[in-house]
Parts: C-alpha cells; structure tokens; sequence
C-alpha cells in the first residue's frame, strides 16, 4: 500500500529549492528538488539514493533517515511515517482486533452530554453512545468514517467543512497504511475509496500523512443546525489503533444548546445503551 521509496519521492517533489539555498534555476524540469540535491544535501551518495528511490536499498540506518528528514523538511508526524516504511521489510507490524474491554464500554457509556465513539485504524466505529447515533443519524455498527465521508453522496452534508475533513482522513489512512501494510481490511478499504472518489485517488496520490488529534469540527445537522464541536482523541493504551474520540460543545456555546436539542431527538426510543460493532474481551 505504501513504500519507502515512494513516498521520498512525493516529499523531494514538494521542497521549493530556494528554500534549501539552491538559486531557481529557469531549465529546471522537475518540481522540487533533483535526487542529486538530495543525495549532496543528506551527505549520501547519488548511487546510494538512487537505489532508495528504487527501492533497492532496504535499510538505511538511521543518520541516513534524521538527514533525509531535515532536508525533505518533514514535520514530527511525517518523520515517524518515514521510519515506520524504512523498518517495514524487517519488523511488518501485525495489524490490530477489533476486541474492547467492558470496562471501556462503560467508560463510553458514561460520556452522556457529548458524542463519543471508538474507532480503529481503519475508521470502523466499533461503538458509539446515543448521541454519536443520533448526531450520525444512524446506529454506530457498520459505519466508516471514511466511506461516509467519500461514497455517501447522501451524507456529505452533514460535515460543514467537508473538504479539509477529507484531507484529514486521507493523512490518517496513509499513516495507517505505514503502521499495517499487510493489513487486507485496510487495503481493500483503501481500494474501493479509490474507486468511488475521485477526490480520494487525488489526495492519495500527494502521499500527505496526517495524525488524529484535537480540534474544530463542525457539523450540520439537518434538524439542529450546525454544530461547532471540539474533537479530541484519547488511545486507548492497550488497544493498538484504538481511540475513544469525543465531540464536545464549550460551555455556554450555541452548540451546547444545540447537543442539548440533539439529546431530546431521542427521548421516545428510551434507548441510552452504546451501540457496539466489536468484540468485547471476557
């Protein structure tokens, strides 16, 4: 799904050469920088390059990797994705269940006055409280962030800033691509995005990683309106590729009154119990 010489390749295609001392150049044919300015920037050899590019070097030690870093100016995130692909042929990390723990069942349970769901490295929501489903509109087992984002006409509209939520979702999925390349659940996922999204071949192909986090993230809803939410993510630590995410309103915020609605749309089902897609541990 991903390798170690493609992505230095995307990143040296996005180094403006200025920015590196190197004068512009107007017969410059490339975008970024050429593999023998990386080679003479890194303090490696052209030929030696070359074959990371090729993929016919497999191992380059760790000053190799810190000096490709520096100069392809690679953020924190992006460094770990470039160490992850470079230990791949010697460490394939084995990709993750999809087993919960009761206790964090009801830990999810407990989160009352806010959206709240567990999700793997893939995007599958493996459980939600009531008003992630009603804040969704539709029961958490079975639901892919991803393929909601990208496949779902139907649903876009319910992220308000759908296109930078894309971009968000495509980083994570190549960092999971480098964590578990011989993840087939995530690679056919991977896939059928593909497929169906022209926008995701597009954003697939830039090869940006992005790590999950903290955050805006707005939704409108279609009864409530929109929605102006914190997302914050906690791992679960020991479940690899396993996240409690919580969407919260600031208090006294239009969205608090806005949850406050939301939590009434679901008042006649009687029904305050997480819904569960995932094994849960004895």
């Amino acid at each position: 799904m991903d390798d170690l010489a493609g992505y230095l390749r995307t990143r040296r295609s996005r180094v403006d050469p200025a920015s590196v001392g190197i004068p512009a150049d107007s017969r410059r044919r490339v975008e970024g920088l050429r593999r023998e300015e990386v080679a003479h920037l890194s303090g490696v050899s052209v030929d030696y390059y070359v074959r990371l590019e090729q993929g016919r070097a497999t191992q380059p030690s760790e000053q190799v990797l810190d000096a490709l870093a520096r100069v392809l100016g690679l953020d924190a995130t992006e460094r770990g994705h470039l160490y992850r692909l470079a230990r791949h042929r010697r460490r394939p990390a084995k990709a993750p269940g999809g087993k919960l723990r009761p206790e964090v069942l009801r830990v999810l349970h407990l989160v009352a006055d806010a959206p709240a769901l567990i999700m793997d490295h893939r995007l599958d929501v493996l459980a939600g409280n009531r008003l992630a489903g009603l804040l969704f509109g539709r029961p958490m087992p079975g639901l892919n962030t991803a393929r909601h984002l990208f496949l779902e006409e139907a649903e876009r509209g319910l992220y308000a800033d759908w296109e930078r939520c894309t971009l968000d979702v495509v980083g994570h999925l190549r960092l999971a691509a480098g964590q578990y390349p011989d993840d087939p659940r995530l690679a056919s996922l991977i896939g059928e995005l593909a497929m169906g999204s022209e926008r995701f071949r597009r954003l697939w192909a830039r090869a940006d990683v992005r790590a999950r986090g903290h955050g805006r993230k707005a939704f409108r809803h279609p009864l409530i309106g929109v929605l102006e939410l914190h997302q914050e993510n906690f791992a679960l630590p020991d479940a690899p590729g396993m996240e409690l995410v919580v969407l919260s309103a600031a208090p006294g915020s239009p969205a608090e009154d806005g949850l406050r609605l939301l939590a009434g749309l679901g008042t006649d089902s009687g029904d305050a119990q997480p819904s569960v897609n995932a094994q849960v541990r004895e």
